[in-house]
């Protein structure tokens, strides 16, 4: 049987560069060493941006 990590997967927030709203949560593998960059709607400004990992 196999053994269960200890936290693989956490939550990360995901900050938008052109507003700094925190719109979006998602999940990471913790043992990953870079941080996510993603594109994503954002409402405010009505258009996709770039949201980068924030600390909570």
């Amino acid at each position: 049987m196999a053994r269960k990590s200890k936290e693989a997967r956490a939550y990360v927030i995901l900050e938008c560069t052109e507003s700094g709203q925190r719109t979006y949560m998602t999940q990471k593998n913790t043992r990953k060493g870079y941080k996510i960059e993603l594109k994503k709607y954002n409402p405010l400004l009505r258009k996709h941006t770039v949201y980068k990992e924030k600390k909570k």
